[in-house]
């Protein structure tokens, strides 16, 4: 993630008035409302090994409302996620930040906010963008697994601009560190949608002790999708590395 630091500010002033027939009087409150935050963006990166996923790094994203002033003073400060299905609030007295995780790719708009002691409370939404990297690796196949992914958001949001893939299969010797002894491997790659239509395709090949490697971006980002190496000659075992990136901007 990025090192600029975002800071979001927003001045509330709310006033109340009780009128009476010689006089009146004005409470007036006011919130000054800054949260600091490190970046706006960020990758979740899955990562499989022979089709097993072993681990998930989440994006976290640190708020600090420490520079929030208030009269009367703040009693709590919060977020609510953009579905609404969880609040995060925490005690002006005993903290200053929270930090929320996100662990699936979109464009995430999350709300903050403060609550003053009088009861007044200010809110200002914030957009956090998180990318989705897939890191697949398999070794000695000669079925390789097919690398699911779905572009489309689970949180209802904009979809993604592109996927970006790069897969490399090496066909490695018998005996490693001596070539010969192996075959010469043709296979190809696939993208193929969830209505089973193939996307793109490149055929590829490898020789003993060899490997050829795949580039591309595809631009559908609407539906269930898989890469499939389809081996087409030759029975040598194959090592897999891919990496699937699901990109929400070009920057």
């Amino acid at each position: 993630m990025g090192q600029w630091k975002s800071v979001l500010v927003l001045i509330l002033f709310v006033s109340s008035s009780l009128a009476g027939c010689l006089e009146s009087s004005v409470d007036e409150a006011m919130i000054d409302f800054v949260v600091e935050y490190e970046s706006d963006s960020g990758v979740v990166i899955e990562t499989y090994v022979d089709g097993e996923r072993i681990s998930l790094e989440e994006v976290e994203v640190e708020f600090d409302f420490s520079k929030t002033t208030s009269s009367p003073a703040i009693e709590t400060y919060g977020l609510e996620s953009m579905d609404g299905t969880e609040t995060i609030i925490v005690d002006a007295g005993v903290a200053s930040s929270l930090t929320y995780a996100f662990d699936e790719h979109g464009i995430h708009n999350v709300t903050l906010f403060a609550v003053d002691a009088s009861g007044v409370k200010t809110s200002q939404m914030v957009s956090i963008r998180v990318d989705l990297r897939i890191d697949w690796s398999e070794a000695k196949t000669n079925d390789p697994a097919v690398l699911p992914f779905n572009p489309t958001p689970n949180n209802g949001g904009i979809h993604p601009i592109a996927i970006e893939i790069e897969s490399t299969v090496e066909n490695p010797s018998l005996i490693d560190g001596i070539g010969g002894g192996g075959q010469t491997v043709e296979f190809s790659w696939n993208i193929v949608d969830e209505l089973d239509d193939t996307c793109q395709s490149k055929g590829g090949t490898a020789e003993d002790g060899g490997e050829d490697t795949w580039q591309t971006i595809h631009f559908n980002t609407y539906l269930l999708h898989e890469l499939r190496i389809i081996p087409e000659e030759g029975q040598d075992y194959l090592n897999i590395q891919q990496t699937v990136s699901v990109i929400y901007s070009s920057q």
